[in-house]
């Protein structure tokens, strides 16, 4: 793929004009402070993996509407309390096994990875989170479910879940609560960003290639999926074009950025039609903290750094949090 978002020099500074719908904050408010009445941990039980230098545990938390979010909950031995990071997955992803995602445990850290409802019948070892609420017509797919909405829309369920994944993890033994990282890419990416800007207790974030991010200028340059399932339904139904994209910009992470302080890494790659760049940038230059950088990787799609990105987060994240080598 060539280039074919804005150039560099111009993603730098670009900040566009991504205007809030009305009654945002109003929106996520009553969201939020309906699914904090309930207690954020259901269940908590060890799982033998036979990882011997890894402790396991099956996790339950209460999303939205109280639903139950499954996670899967790793660290080194010991009780000692670390920093946690809280992981949030891929697009048509579940959380699979526990020993698929081992890097944040190995670098010394409890490590939350979180379920996505409704998905992990696209790609991995599946999911385990059903989504118990149905739909109105919808593209194959997760975001135009219940898009002419935002009451009724499945992204609404599923940054709660996402913001609800840091309040359990608060309350996991041995998670030191201060020190909480949300951690994710492409959608895990977006998700990240909504969990910072809503949870209130996340103190870093790490969004690599995110999605969700400036939504409606990206339906207008690419159709590549998960983007085109909305070029897709709006083809088809197209007199709901206004009511879907007013829909879909209440949950954009430009507007959770401009509510983000804390330390923050991102990530794009220059050729993604997955998350073009300059939504990418909207969402790292909306911005409000002051120790934030963005890893740019000019020759590549929507894999951007892989593993090279990997080791830089490792470190990035150990300089602000520094956690104790596992014993």
């Amino acid at each position: 793929m060539p280039l074919f978002d804005l150039p560099l020099d111009q993603l730098r500074d670009h900040r566009p004009d991504v205007p809030e719908p009305a009654g945002f904050d109003a929106f996520w408010k009553s969201t939020m402070d309906d699914a904090r009445s309930r207690e954020p941990l259901l269940s908590l039980d060890p799982v033998d993996t036979g990882l011997t230098l890894l402790r396991t545990w099956d996790v339950a938390f209460t999303g939205f509407g109280g639903h139950p979010i499954r996670a899967w909950y790793s660290r080194p031995h010991g009780d000692e309390p670390l920093p946690a990071v809280v992981e949030y997955l891929g697009y048509g992803r579940g959380r699979g096994l526990p020993q698929e995602r081992l890097l944040w445990p190995c670098a010394g850290y409890a490590h939350l990875l979180v379920d996505t409802r409704g998905q992990g019948g696209q790609h991995g070892s599946g999911g385990d989170t059903p989504d118990p609420v149905g739909s109105g017509p919808s593209t194959p797919g997760f975001l135009t479910r219940g898009v002419e909405d935002p009451e009724t829309a499945y992204l609404r369920r599923a940054l709660t879940d996402a913001a609800r994944a840091v309040d359990a993890a608060a309350v996991l033994p041995g998670v030191d609560p201060a020190r909480i990282a949300v951690v994710g890419n492409s959608q895990g990416g977006g998700f990240a960003i909504a969990a910072a800007g809503l949870s209130g207790g996340a103190s870093a974030l790490l969004a690599s290639a995110p999605l969700l991010c400036h939504i409606a200028r990206n339906v207008l340059i690419t159709d590549a999926h998960p983007y085109g399932e909305i070029v897709q339904y709006l083809s088809v139904r197209r007199h709901l074009a206004e009511r879907a994209l007013d829909t879909l910009s209440h949950f954009d992470a430009v507007h959770f950025a401009r509510r983000t302080t804390v330390p923050a890494l991102f990530a794009t790659g220059l050729r993604d039609t997955i998350c073009p760049p300059s939504g990418v940038f909207a969402a790292f230059n909306a911005l409000a903290g002051d120790d934030t950088e963005i890893a740019v990787y000019p020759f590549n799609h929507h894999e951007h750094g892989e593993a090279v990105h990997a080791e830089r987060q490792v470190r990035w994240l150990g300089e602000r949090f520094r956690p104790a080598p596992a014993r």
